[in-house]
C-alpha cells in the first residue's frame, strides 16, 4: 500500500515538473522607466499581447510561452546588468532592449551565451560588428536613411537642409548615415544641430535653424523630444518642411505635439496607419486591451514574439543554439504566420526586409502617402 502511494506521488511530482518544464521561457529587458519609458512601455505591452495569443491558441509546439520583464531605466549600464541577470536564468531568446546605446553594450553578452536577441535599436552599426545573436525588429539606418535623404532631394526639391539629431548612438548613426546620402545627392547641410537626450528646450536650436533658412529640416530625435521642437518649430514660425523618421511622427510624438506635428513627414519602417489589414487589426486589439494607440514600438514587441514562434516551428523543436541559425536567411510569410504582420526576410546580418511607408501627419493622424515595397 505504501509503496503504491509513493508511486503516485512520484508520478504525480514528474507529471507537475514535466508540465512546468514545457514552458517556453523569454527575457525581455526594456525602457520602462526614464526618458525611453514610452518606448520600453510599448514594446513590452507588445509582447504581452503576442504571448497571449499565442497561448491561448495552444502555444509554440504545444508549449506555452512565458517572459519575465526588467526594468533598464532607458540607461544602457543598467540594461546591461539586467541583461546579465536575465541570461543567468537561461532564456530561450532575449528580447529588447529598444534603445541602440543600450542594445550596444548587451549584444556581447548574449552572444557569448550563445542567446539569439531579437531587439528594437536601429543604429547602423549595430548589425555590423558581426554579431550572429542580434537581429532586428526594424529597419536600421544603413537601410532607411537613404530612402530618406533621396526623398529630400527628389520630391521636397530641398537644395539646404537642417539637420538636428540627438546625440546618442541613435541619433549620431542616422545623422551620419543621412548626411552623407545628401551630399551625394547634392543638397548643402546648412546647418548641423546637436541636441541631448532629454533636452527640454529647443529655443535656441530652432532660432539656428531659422537663421539658416534651409529648404527642409531633418529631424532625428527621441519621441519626447521630437514633440518638443516640433512645438518650438511652429512657435517660432518656421515654415520649411519636416522631415525624419519614426520617432518624428509616431503616435505618442502626434499626441504630445499636438497641432504642431501637422505636415511633418517620414519614412516609417512600422505604422499602425498602415493600409495593411493584419496591422489594422493589431491596433484594434491593443487599443482594446491597453485602452491607448500602440506606436511602431508596440508593434516591434509584438513583432519580436512572433519571430520566435515562426522561427521556433520551423526548426521543429525549441533548441536555443540552432535558433540564430534558422532565423538567418528565413522569409516568413504573413499568409502562413499571420502575426508576422507583413512578409519579412531577414539577412546573414540580422537586418529585414519588408515594405515599409512614406507618411505625413494631417489633422493629428498619420497618412501613409506612398508603399515602398521590399527591396528583394
Amino acid at each position: 500500500m505504501k509503496s503504491a502511494i509513493l508511486a503516485g506521488a512520484l508520478l504525480a511530482f514528474a507529471t507537475a515538473t514535466s508540465v512546468h518544464a514545457q514552458a517556453i521561457k523569454l527575457a525581455d529587458v526594456a525602457e520602462l522607466s526614464g526618458g525611453g519609458a514610452t518606448v520600453g512601455t510599448n514594446w513590452k505591452n507588445g509582447i504581452d499581447l503576442a504571448i497571449e495569443e499565442i497561448n491561448a491558441k495552444g502555444g509554440v509546439l504545444g508549449r506555452k510561452l512565458e517572459v519575465t520583464h526588467a526594468d533598464s531605466q532607458s540607461n544602457p549600464g543598467v540594461a546591461r546588468a539586467q541583461v546579465q541577470k536575465a541570461l543567468d536564468a537561461e532564456p530561450y531568446v532575449l528580447l529588447g532592449p529598444g534603445y541602440s546605446g543600450s542594445v550596444k553594450v548587451t549584444a556581447p553578452l548574449a552572444a557569448e551565451a550563445g542567446i539569439a536577441q531579437i531587439m528594437g535599436g536601429e543604429a547602423a552599426e549595430l548589425t555590423q560588428a558581426g554579431n550572429k545573436f542580434l537581429f532586428r525588429t526594424s529597419f536600421g539606418q544603413q537601410s532607411s536613411m537613404p530612402k530618406v535623404a533621396k526623398y529630400i532631394h527628389d520630391e521636397m526639391k530641398a537644395k539646404s537642409v537642417a539637420v538636428v539629431w540627438v546625440n546618442n548612438d541613435f541619433g549620431r548613426g542616422g545623422r551620419d548615415v543621412v548626411v552623407k546620402e545628401l551630399d551625394r545627392l547634392g543638397s548643402k547641410v546648412v546647418a548641423d544641430l546637436s541636441t541631448e537626450a532629454g533636452q527640454a528646450d529647443f529655443a535656441a536650436d530652432v532660432g539656428k535653424i531659422k537663421s539658416a533658412n534651409p529648404d527642409a529640416v531633418f529631424v532625428y530625435l527621441n519621441e519626447e523630444e521630437s514633440a518638443r521642437i516640433l512645438k518650438e518649430l511652429k512657435r517660432q514660425g518656421v515654415t520649411a518642411p519636416l522631415m525624419g523618421e519614426t520617432t518624428l511622427i509616431g503616435q505618442k510624438v502626434i499626441e504630445l505635439a499636438g497641432d504642431a506635428a501637422n505636415g511633418a513627414r517620414g519614412h516609417v519602417g512600422l505604422t499602425t496607419d498602415a493600409p495593411v489589414d493584419l496591422i489594422k487589426a493589431f491596433r484594434e486589439k491593443f487599443s482594446k486591451k491597453y485602452n491607448y494607440v500602440p506606436d511602431h514600438n508596440g508593434l516591434k514587441g509584438y513583432l519580436a514574439v512572433y519571430m520566435v514562434k515562426a522561427t521556433t516551428e520551423k526548426m521543429g523543436k525549441v533548441d536555443p543554439k540552432k535558433f540564430a541559425d534558422t532565423l538567418h536567411g528565413l522569409t516568413i510569410k504573413a499568409a502562413d504566420e499571420p502575426g508576422i504582420l507583413m512578409d519579412v526576410t531577414f539577412s546573414e546580418t540580422g537586418d529585414i526586409d519588408r515594405q515599409s511607408f512614406l507618411v505625413e501627419v494631417v489633422e493629428g493622424k498619420q497618412v501613409v502617402k506612398q508603399v515602398l515595397p521590399k527591396v528583394k
